[in-house]
């Protein structure tokens, strides 16, 4: 199966320091997953990779062939995702607006019956758990809803370097067992989800929301 990892944040700059702490945690779980999950084909989704426009326009309000060509590739590897990892830091209490924007820009239709894990850290004691709660909200409406474990990181810098690796003197297995538990019950509800779609369309019961707005009005 493929797993798509988001990591959504785009500060690079100091202080505070480190820069981009973020990008220690999803290579962490990049890290544990590559171990412990090694079957599965598993791709980072870093969002400066993915520079979007000031005046939002998502990728399917384009006309055909005309969206920017990395929101089009974009589009087709959550296509062909079985699931999502979100990784976010905790700005006031909420997700990171980078990952919501990016997030934004792609219709739910590519998310949907697909299963999510949410991934928070911090600076700080709290490891981002607060923005984790209103995650779970924004997932469900993408359609990818999150399993129930999630993984939060207090003091990332001192849990995991630039590469991703276990600091000396933190436990690697206690770690990697902590994420693991997350990414179980993901791969448990993305296998489950893949081999009922093969099963039954779930389009063919519920249509797309993809041409007109009168398509949510209830009957």
């Amino acid at each position: 199966m493929k797993f798509l990892v988001f990591l959504g944040t785009v500060r690079n700059s100091t202080p505070p320091k480190p820069a981009r702490l973020g990008e220690r945690v999803a290579k962490a779980c990049m890290l544990c997953l590559s171990e412990r999950f090694s079957d599965h084909d598993i791709e980072l989704v870093d969002a400066p990779d993915y520079p979007l426009e000031t005046v939002f326009k998502p990728q399917f309000a384009y006309a055909k062939g005309r969206a920017p060509d990395a929101l089009d590739s974009l589009a087709g590897k959550i296509a062909e995702a079985d699931g999502f990892i979100m990784v976010s830091p905790e700005y006031n209490h909420s997700m990171s607006p980078a990952l919501a924007n990016l997030l934004n820009h792609f219709g739910s239709s590519l998310f949907s019956y697909k299963p999510s894990a949410i991934v928070t850290y911090s600076a700080g004691q709290w490891g981002g758990m607060r923005a984790a709660v209103g995650m779970r909200t924004f997932l469900s409406e993408l359609g990818c809803l999150s399993v129930s474990a999630m993984i939060h990181v207090p003091k990332a810098q001192e849990a995991f370097d630039e590469q991703g690796q276990v600091q000396e003197g933190e436990d690697r297995n206690a770690w990697f067992d902590y994420f693991g538990r997350t990414f179980h019950q993901l791969t448990w509800w993305a296998q489950a989800t893949k081999q009922h779609k093969e099963e039954v369309d779930p389009f063919s019961l519920a249509k797309e929301f993809v041409a007109d707005p009168s398509q949510r009005n209830a009957p």
